[in-house]
């Protein structure tokens, strides 16, 4: 039997923030090209990250991934949630089931054994058990 979601570790995470500054340029000419990048700060707001290693390509992925699983958050779409409260039990059944569910290709296992969470792939009802 899986531990309770809530029974995870609460460990202090590596926050780090990246800022870019773009040129400014007419909208017109550029309007499906990127503007040109002036200067990339990277910031570390807690833990002791590697300052290298500040990116954004890890969370355009996941808000890629989150935008193509799930419906609600796709672009001009009649799939909404009418209340706050079903939006968020949307968001958490995909992270739940994409971290302990769902076999990642290139890591040959879910996100939480590879984190060392849990030592096996769940299954949908050990999902809502764990619920």
């Amino acid at each position: 039997m899986p531990t309770r979601l809530s029974e995870v570790s609460d460990a202090t995470p590596n926050y780090r923030q990246i800022v870019k500054t773009f040129e400014c340029s007419e909208l017109d000419a550029r309007r499906y090209s990127p503007p040109e990048i002036l200067k990339v700060t990277r910031n570390v707001i807690s833990g002791n990250p590697d300052i290298k290693s500040i990116s954004t390509s890890y969370v355009e992925r996941q808000n890629l991934t989150m935008r193509m699983h799930m419906r609600r958050l796709t672009r001009l779409t009649n799939a909404f949630s009418k209340k706050l409260e079903n939006f968020r039990a949307a968001v958490a059944l995909h992270f739940a089931y994409y971290n302990f569910v769902r076999r990642n290709k290139t890591l040959r296992c879910t996100p939480a054994m590879a984190g060392g969470v849990t030592n096996r792939i769940w299954s949908v009802s050990d999902l809502v058990d764990a619920a």
